[in-house]
């Protein structure tokens, strides 16, 4: 039997996950998340709301995807390039601190607190997420890496890595509750440089 060539050329091509997700971005940033439907992301994306239904539920699962694609690019992007024979610590180190930074700054994290804080107690008090669970996972790896050249203290990678992210995921989300920008020793900068202090400290042998 010949094939419905027709009725197969017919189907929906299924829609590329970053158009849809930056769609989502654009709505979150311009009313949050709780305003955003999935009929504004649709129309943003170009596609229909059935065809964003077969991929999520609700506008609660698109802005995790988004927030785990957002996180993970902030996390890669502000890791330093390898330089010979200084080990991996300074590369985590600097590229913690670098991140929580990036991370403070990120447009989607700062409307998020802003306008919908709520959506992120549950990473915090209740369950990991995606985003931090991939985290674990590059931390883990760099960590691994650190204990094979001897510039990391050896531990259990797992448990060192989660604790490593405590420390770090309290700076991001927390910072601008101890810090006083009329206060030269108080600033975002100086705390900062301690988170830089507590990452060495902590991490060497």
């Amino acid at each position: 039997m010949t094939p419905n060539r027709h009725k197969d050329s017919a189907r929906p091509n299924p829609p590329d996950n970053d158009a849809v997700l930056d769609a989502v971005r654009d709505c979150v940033l311009a009313v949050g998340v709780r305003r955003t439907t999935m009929t504004d992301v649709a129309r943003r994306a170009g596609v229909s709301r059935m065809t964003l239904y077969r991929r999520w539920p609700d506008v609660r699962s698109l802005v995790g995807d988004l927030m785990t694609r957002e996180w993970i690019a902030v996390a890669t992007g502000n890791m330093p390039e390898p330089r010979p024979g200084t080990g991996t610590r300074p590369r985590i180190v600097e590229g913690l601190v670098a991140g929580v930074a990036a991370f403070r700054a990120h447009p989607l994290f700062r409307k998020i607190v802003d306008v919908d804080p709520e959506l992120l107690l549950p990473y915090v008090l209740d369950r990991r997420g995606a985003s931090q669970e991939a985290l674990l996972e590059l931390l883990a790896a760099a960590l691994r890496e650190g204990h094979a050249d001897g510039s990391v203290r050896a531990a259990h990678p797992g448990r060192q890595a989660r604790s490593v992210l405590l420390v770090v995921q309290s700076f991001a989300l927390s910072l601008r509750t101890m810090t006083d920008e009329d206060d030269a020793d108080l600033t975002a900068a100086a705390f900062l440089a301690e988170l830089r202090t507590i990452l060495e400290r902590t991490l060497t042998p």
